[in-house]
């Protein structure tokens, strides 16, 4: 994806597979989410709204290395809010067109994931969380590895902030579509594996549930050309009259 792509308009609309679906990810530095979401949300078609992404773009066009340094400058900040207000927009037309979308943030802020819950479901959104979970060790090392770290007393209290929320996203999604991934272990971990194919095939069932929500289920009808009433069940005013009297 381009920097000019962010904002382009999308055209899937009324055609997209997954269409009302919203998948939720959480999870702090050092979980490894970009993993989890390359692993079983690729290919989906879903589309991401990540303020992350966007600001690397911005910062790989710009040519500013993402190192802690230049991400912290007065130049850094500059984009990353240049960021935000993109993936603010590029969600706007997902939304507009009800297309299928993976919402990813961190996790450390409960209310606002709730609020954006909230207008996605007003509009007729389902929605699912993956909650991409490790140990504070495994989080921490895998920091240290990556090419634009984060301090560790930063890793340290994002970790205990987003842990700390785990039971509140479980009661605001429900148990039916909150999942935790954990992904602590390697990739030769069975206890793992077993884990992602458990998640997996919930994600799955999920994308390919039809929209439960009425608004949903009447913007598909009134924009969809082929759409006919069912005759069959349908009967006027007229007819019930007619039915009466002869009866």
């Amino acid at each position: 994806m381009k920097v000019n792509d962010i904002i382009t308009p999308v055209e899937e609309g009324i055609n997209d597979p997954h269409i009302f679906k919203a998948v939720f990810m959480a999870g702090g530095p050092g979980s490894g989410k970009s993993f989890v979401a390359d692993k079983m949300l690729k290919g989906t078609g879903l589309k991401m709204v990540n303020s992350d992404q966007v600001f690397e773009l911005i910062m790989n066009k710009d040519g500013i290395e993402m190192t802690p340094d230049n991400v912290g400058s007065d130049a850094g900040q500059e984009r990353r809010e240049k960021a935000k207000v993109l993936t603010i927009k590029r969600k706007d037309i997902f939304l507009d067109g009800k297309l299928g979308v993976v919402i990813d943030g961190t996790g450390k802020d409960v209310m606002k994931i709730g609020k954006i819950k909230e207008r996605l479901e007003k509009l007729g959104y389902d929605s699912m969380m993956l909650f991409v979970n490790t140990s504070l060790d495994v989080a921490l090392q895998r920091n240290n590895k990556r090419d634009r770290s984060v301090p560790e007393d930063m890793v340290k209290d994002m970790w205990k902030q987003v842990q700390d929320n785990i039971m509140k996203f479980q009661q605001m999604f429900g148990a039916p579509n909150f999942y935790v991934v954990d992904n602590s272990g390697g990739l030769e971990d069975p206890n793992r594996q077993k884990n992602f194919v458990k998640v997996d095939r919930a994600i799955d069932k999920f994308l390919v549930q039809p929209p439960t929500k009425r608004v949903a289920r009447d913007w598909i009808r009134d924009n969809t050309k082929t759409y006919e009433p069912n005759t069959q069940d349908v009967t006027s005013d007229a007819e019930k009259s007619n039915q009466r009297e002869k009866n």
